[in-house]
């Protein structure tokens, strides 16, 4: 065998992990940024203020090596990682409130009670941003980690049925990006479907761009590629195109707080179609039932065809965001929030099992109602986790009059006599300093991360024999590899630059 068909094979044929474990994997990333924050709380005892130098070692540590670790030689010890960083965030926590600056002799339940009337200010939801960070950071830890043998098997895509650790990258993508698109934000104008529909398709020439860009490259220089999870010319971007069209149209079309009924009609009847057509024998074997690569449908067609389940997985996320962007802003509410959002999590994983029990199971090449229904389950728990986190956070500033996190919610203290005055509880300086923080950057550029990661993987697999290298030097590579492109992506955020391509 070739080198190149070597690291095909390697990245071939596996049948994934349990739900619980990727679940498991995933919530990690939300007790980390909780600690981040405590850690960055507490410090400001210490010292009056961090260099950029220090936020990055700061966010990398508690953001990035987590995320490495898990992935590779902890991966079997997840349980024993939660079970760390919620001790760490604990210690930190008791210590915060041991040096409380704010109702120092109040008992904590009279605290309580006050903390659940302030108000959160912020011009954006921080556990919405922590999502699609994570997503990205996953997504760029795993693309190069599947490729050295440290990397757990059970944690790469899987061939046909199953959920694997990599598998959640793509539909977690798709439902973050769903979370802020301009229909959710209202970035569109009132009354001009035609010009929203325009800048719509405009949007999407990037997308275009950048899936002939990579089509091109890969096959030019001879790349291996996992054939079964898009086809032979397919790729992401185009998916992410294909998604963005058809989504556009169909928010035209129906309202946006219906958004969960169109997404549960579309994989529901692709679901049907699946088992009642002979749509699933043309996704597995081709038209000739023999696996034939010939034409532009049997060649593509994983790509093509799951790219339905792709539309009800990115109306589900838009519905999500509605839900998330709604005018409100006392503790108490934000607490209902995420009752509600845990809640559902949990009732779809239990509408998971039993349609993998009657229906069918999760798989990813086909997009199928197990898999969407997979995705949003576990988006929303991630999603709940960081926002529990979020208003634990706001509770130790809250303690701590003034302390500075970024990306998190600034807790707002109403005044008695007017709202219009009410008394902010951090400082005027975190409202004028530049947000130096990781999270914010690689939320800002997250499709530059996304390139960047992609064409660093690409160069180190063309340098390094990653499927003979040891522990220690994969280890090495991957943390240089991650810090070379989060030190990048923070660069461009303190030059205050952001990259677009429309």
């Amino acid at each position: 065998m070739s080198q190149k068909q070597m690291k095909e094979a390697f990245v071939s044929n596996h049948n994934g992990t349990s739900v619980l474990e990727v679940t498991q994997g995933l919530c990690l990333p939300a007790f980390c940024i909780l600690c981040r924050g405590l850690l960055i709380i507490l410090s400001q005892y210490l010292c009056s203020s961090h260099t950029w130098r220090t936020r990055l070692f700061i966010d990398f540590v508690f953001l990035i090596v987590p995320l490495v670790a898990t992935l590779t030689i902890l991966s079997s010890f997840v349980l024993l990682e939660h079970l760390a960083v919620i001790i760490l965030g604990a210690g930190l926590f008791y210590q915060i409130y041991c040096r409380r600056t704010y109702y120092a002799r109040i008992p904590v339940q009279k605290i309580l009670e006050k903390f659940l009337k302030i108000s959160l200010e912020s011009e954006y939801v921080p556990a919405i941003s922590c999502f699609r960070v994570i997503n990205s950071a996953f997504t760029a830890v795993a693309i190069l980690a599947v490729d050295f043998p440290l990397f757990p098997r059970r944690f790469a895509k899987t061939e046909l049925y199953g959920t694997g650790a990599m598998d959640f990258g793509v539909g977690g993508f798709i439902f973050g990006t769903a979370m802020v698109c301009p229909e959710v934000r209202r970035k569109y104008a009132e009354g001009s479907r035609f010009y929203y529909l325009t800048k719509s398709l405009y949007s999407v020439w990037p997308l275009v761009f950048l899936g002939i860009g990579r089509l091109v490259i890969i096959k030019s220089i001879g790349y291996q590629e996992h054939l079964t999870e898009y086809g032979v010319h397919w790729n992401f971007f185009f998916t992410l195109m294909v998604v963005k069209l058809i989504t556009s149209l169909l928010l035209i079309i129906f309202p946006l707080n219906k958004s969960w009924i169109v997404a549960i009609s579309i994989i529901v009847l692709y679901q049907l179609a699946l088992d009642f057509t002979p749509l699933k024998r043309l996704i597995l074997y081709g038209t000739d039932g023999s696996g034939t690569r010939i034409g532009l449908l049997n060649a593509n067609r994983e790509g093509i065809i799951s790219t339905l389940g792709y539309v009800a997985i990115h109306m589900a996320g838009v519905q999500t965001g509605s839900y998330m962007f709604k005018k409100r802003s006392h503790v108490k509410d934000w607490i209902k929030v995420t009752y509600c959002i845990l809640l559902t999590a949990i009732s779809l994983f239990i509408s998971l099992y039993i349609v993998q029990v009657n229906v069918e199971v999760v798989s990813r090449r086909m997009a199928n109602l197990a898999f969407c229904i997979w995705i949003v389950a576990s988006s929303l728990i991630l999603l709940s986790s960081l926002l529990l986190g979020d208003i634990i956070l706001s509770f130790a500033k809250f303690l701590t009059k003034g302390a500075i996190v970024p990306c998190s919610w600034k807790p707002v203290q109403p005044s008695a006599t007017s709202k219009k005055h009410s008394e902010s509880l951090v400082s005027e300086a975190e409202r004028k300093e530049p947000s130096l923080c990781l999270i914010t950057a690689m939320n800002r550029n997250q499709l530059v991360f996304f390139l960047l990661s992609n064409i660093t993987t690409g160069l180190i697999n063309l340098m390094v024999d990653t499927l003979h290298s040891s522990t220690l030097w994969a280890l090495i590579v991957l943390n240089l590899y991650m810090f070379t492109n989060c030190l990048i992506i923070f660069v461009l955020h303190l030059q205050d630059k952001t990259i677009k391509f429309w």
